[in-house]
């Protein structure tokens, strides 16, 4: 999760975010070369005290500073291309979840096992246990399996929520009347937090999300308990 005074990204827990991730590092070395480069050029023109008068007036040069940026504006959006197309490919999940946003609490129902579903709601400050996270933590985590394409469907019962997890590269609109999907798979074992990203109303601040991620073994005893529960 991201910590104080942080200035990146959280570390990647996905394939797509870690794509995401490298994609950014490229635009930013990018923009990085171009803008000390530019002000190589501003600081020569204040220094300088002599003109060159062949380049006051050179097709060449003006037709280099033309297609240069086209060329640099093409490096920068294949990958994006890519990535956007990575990003809204659904593949054979493993697991299906559907998300559905209430104000101010998020419903989760697990479609692929019969009557498994359970409300989720952030634990008031005064009843936190000792090293729980304020403002982010909920009575009941959405646990997956790691390693296992994990396909989830969202929706809205109220107002509009979104439903978002930095760590995994996820986030998506909850709308009521529409059922958008997006998919993930959790790459490592872990426990990721995210917050609804739309401003929904006066609690809007407390509706966090917890993704547990573990391993399948441990998935299927989680799923037992609640089947039994």
């Amino acid at each position: 999760m991201a910590h104080p005074a942080q200035l990146g990204f959280q570390d990647a827990a996905a394939p797509i975010m870690e794509e995401l991730l490298h994609l950014h590092d490229h635009a930013m070395m990018v923009v990085f070369l171009i803008s000390a480069f530019v002000l190589y050029i501003i600081t020569l023109l204040l220094t300088t005290t002599l003109t060159h008068t062949e380049t006051m007036d050179a097709q060449m040069v003006e037709t280099v500073w033309t297609i240069l940026p086209a060329v640099i504006l093409i490096l920068i959006a294949l990958p994006s291309l890519r990535i956007l197309y990575l990003m809204d490919e659904i593949s054979t999940p493993h697991l299906t979840i559907k998300a559905i946003g209430h104000q101010w609490y998020w419903t989760y129902e697990y479609t692929d096992y019969e009557s498994m579903a359970f409300d989720s709601y952030m634990v008031p400050t005064q009843t936190l246990s000792s090293g729980s996270l304020r403002l982010l933590e909920v009575d009941h985590h959405t646990v997956v399996p790691t390693n296992s394409p994990t396909r989830m469907l969202i929706t809205a019962e109220d107002v509009l929520h979104s439903w978002a997890i930095p760590a995994l590269g996820i986030k998506t609109d909850a709308i009521p009347g529409r059922l958008n999907q997006t998919m993930f798979t959790a790459s490592h074992p872990g426990l990721f937090f995210g917050q609804c990203s739309e401003i929904c109303g006066a609690n809007h601040s407390f509706m966090p999300i917890v993704m547990e991620t573990t391993n399948l073994s441990a998935f299927e005893d989680w799923s037992t308990m609640m089947l039994q529960s």
